[in-house]
């Protein structure tokens, strides 16, 4: 008796020269040779393939003999001398190959989530299901507004969350795109947890970020390396949180800049270490603006003012904003008080807020003063009045205390200018 495993070869043999598959065979492909030639009982087939059908065919015809040795493999051949011919109904009923993957694993190894219903591209479904279903709105391929991403970007939509004022950032060049490509969990949310580390309260988030969206593509690494050389320098935690709150451009220099920043305005204005910290640490952005401005300013205090350095450097100390503020303004704040209200070098330098005043409010009570001949600002004369009370004290105040007349005589004057 022939093993059965040269029962199933025999059998395949056959099956592959009979008439039905032969048929088929010849339907899709092309023979070169005339005959099919069997050496050592195998049978070797030349062909050429015409179409994609011809290959899925074929593929299915393997399939299918791979199958049936396996029924066949399975079937208890004890007491039979031959192996049953291969019906034509058992080709019929075999699964074709192309129907999905999961159709050919068996149940047992199919994950099962009875709590998450299966649907199929091809379910039919009725017009109220059909109704009730939410397609979201395509990702739009360019704009120039975030506000067309936020819905998609759970990056953008947690800035906003934060209070980050995106149209403000959308209106600077490159900035949207390179908000789009950033993660939250990854890029932002380090740097965030960062500000919080150092001191800084959340409620300034919003406003960092949208003065300063480049900290969130910050090295980690470098950042704190910049936070520990301000503590090197002995400022506190609290300055520093302080510092980056109210100058959000801070952080995103080197250290070497700091350190130079640093060192010029303490030998330019031959300060203290505590006077630079303390100047530096009132008016932060004086560590990450532009020089030039604030070298213009000290060039116009001294050469076009005539204040010496002394006077410079204690104006400095006690208003910082002198060093940034616009030069006109400054020039036609110093013009008035000094030209026409006859005020000496030395008694601006005293109370150098004046210089950081408004001009029309100056103007206004030294014209009124004047009105009620009280324009008196020589401390060595009678009725002295002070720049910082004539520029610090509001309205009441300064009618009352300083003219010597109502708010109302005030108001009525300011209509005649």
């Amino acid at each position: 008796m022939a093993s059965p495993c040269m029962q199933l070869c025999l059998q395949c043999r056959r099956f592959l020269l009979s008439k039905p598959v032969a048929s088929g065979w010849l339907y899709h492909t092309t023979v070169s040779n005339s005959s099919a030639k069997v050496l050592h009982g195998s049978l070797v087939v030349r062909w050429t393939h015409k179409t994609t059908q011809t290959r899925h065919q074929w593929m299915q015809q393997i399939l299918c003999f791979s199958g049936f040795a396996v029924r066949h493999l399975s079937t208890d051949t004890k007491g039979k001398e031959g192996v049953e011919e291969l019906s034509i109904t058992d080709f019929v009923s075999y699964k074709s190959p192309l129907l999905p993957v999961r159709d050919a694993v068996p149940v047992s190894q199919v994950p099962l989530d009875l709590d998450t219903p299966e649907y199929s591209a091809l379910e039919v479904i009725d017009d109220d299901e059909a109704l009730g279903i939410t397609v979201p709105p395509p990702l739009p391929p360019s704009s120039t507004s975030l506000r067309d991403y936020v819905d998609h970007s759970e990056t953008l939509s947690k800035l906003v969350e934060l209070g980050v004022n995106l149209w403000k950032l959308e209106q600077r060049p490159n900035v949207g795109s390179m908000l789009l490509k950033l993660n939250f969990d990854t890029d932002v949310a380090p740097k965030l947890l960062f500000l919080k580390d150092i001191g800084v309260d959340g409620s300034r988030f919003g406003y960092i970020i949208t003065h300063n969206p480049f900290l969130l593509t910050e090295n980690l690494v470098n950042l704190q390396a910049r936070v520990n050389y301000l503590k090197s320098k002995n400022f506190s935690a609290e300055i520093v949180a302080s510092m980056v709150s109210r100058a959000p451009y801070l952080l995103n220099f080197s250290v070497k800049r700091l350190d130079n920043r640093l060192g010029f305005f303490q030998n330019q204005l031959s300060l203290s270490a505590l006077n630079t910290r303390d100047v530096v640490s009132r008016l932060p952005r004086l560590l990450c603006g532009s020089l030039e401005p604030i070298k213009e300013n000290l060039k116009v205090c001294e050469i076009e003012f005539g204040f010496k350095k002394n006077e410079i450097q204690h104006m400095v100390t006690v208003v910082p904003k002198v060093l940034t503020a616009n030069k006109r303004k400054l020039t036609q704040i110093f013009d008035y008080i000094h030209n026409t209200m006859k005020v000496p070098h030395h008694l601006i330098a005293k109370f150098p807020q004046v210089l950081n005043s408004k001009f029309l409010r100056i103007r206004e009570r030294h014209l009124f003063l004047e009105y009620l001949r009280k324009a008196q600002y020589d401390p060595a004369l009678p009725n002295y009045i002070s720049l910082d009370r004539l520029v610090s004290l509001p309205d009441e105040t300064f009618c009352t205390d300083v003219a010597s007349a109502t708010v109302e005589d005030f108001y009525l004057f300011q209509k005649t200018l």
